[in-house]
């Protein structure tokens, strides 16, 4: 018999509206406009005789019927895209990753020509993992291979999980202004311009705590990213609060200084991937442990 069945596109366009709760969520991961997928799930209802969203058009709110269509389609659609990725050549595919842009920037690019000379038939292709609504990057949902993120410490190692380092946090400042500032113990931070990170606002209080001081950290600039608070500490506009990894090749280079060293935080780097057969990203993952494994300790 021949199956009735609404448009493709209108049931994907619904499923990822659904699933992500917003229409240019949507839009972002199906490569459309805003207006395409309002345009695929009205059509969609109309087709179908019943409301899927009901409320405001910025945050829109399923309805049963909706509720009742998104779990069976999401896992439909699952389905067809295990079964594409069985089929396909594993070889020639691109390796999809996702990390931090910060941990991006500063410490996988520059490591990355190692494994592109080595493997240069394999295309790593990084996305950021930072959202704009927050969340974060997930192999199913966003359709990664690999996402590197942060976890508790102790993590075991996995088919799909690989524990790479345990994130260190110390001060970090220019030469300049540590010529000037004369940091010996961590109380001689107090009344010096302390920078901050919206994305980590607690850091300078958890590493105060573990240091056992106590003095004023609220006040003096805030930046959006780790990056841009990096780079004000490279241009002696204060003293950042960094994880070793972000860090240390400034610090070899000499455009940064640690005068009170980094100590254990309570979070760990790790690699979530994903766990059908992918010869690819086996390599891959051992590449990046082997890293892990060589970064010098502070």
């Amino acid at each position: 018999m021949k199956r009735r069945l609404p448009p493709l596109n209108a049931l994907r366009a619904f499923e990822a509206a659904a699933r992500l709760g917003r229409m240019t969520a949507a839009a972002d991961e199906l490569a459309v406009t805003p207006g395409a997928i309002s345009r695929q799930v009205r059509q969609l209802e109309d087709l179908l005789g019943t409301p899927l969203f009901e409320g405001a058009k910025n945050k829109p709110q399923l309805t049963a019927a909706g509720a009742t269509l998104l779990p069976a389609l999401t896992a439909a659609l699952n389905q067809m895209e295990a079964a594409v990725r069985e089929v396909s050549n594993g070889e020639s595919r691109t390796l999809d990753v996702s990390c931090f842009s910060t941990f991006t920037l500063k410490w996988l690019i520059p490591r990355l020509y190692s494994f592109n000379a080595r493997h240069p038939d394999i295309d790593v292709r990084l996305s950021s993992s930072e959202s704009a609504d927050g969340q974060a990057a997930g192999l199913d949902r966003d359709r990664y291979d690999l996402v590197i993120t942060v976890d508790g410490r102790g993590s075991p190692q996995s088919a799909t999980l690989l524990p790479l380092f345990v994130e260190r946090l110390g001060p970090v400042m220019a030469p300049a202004l540590a010529a000037e500032a004369h940091v010996r113990k961590p109380g001689d931070l107090a009344g010096q311009p302390l920078l901050h990170t919206k994305t980590r606002p607690a850091a300078w209080q958890a590493w105060s705590e573990v240091q056992g001081v106590s003095f004023p950290l609220e006040g003096g600039p805030e930046f959006e990213h780790y990056y841009f608070t990096l780079e004000a500490a490279v241009a002696g506009l204060g003293i950042a609060i960094a994880p070793w990894h972000l860090v240390m090749d400034d610090i070899r280079a000499g455009r940064l200084v640690a005068p009170l060293g980094f100590e254990e935080s309570d979070y760990q780097y790790v690699a979530r991937r994903r766990g059908d057969a992918n010869p690819r990203l086996d390599t891959f993952c051992g590449w990046l442990a082997q890293q892990a494994r060589e970064m010098p300790v502070p």
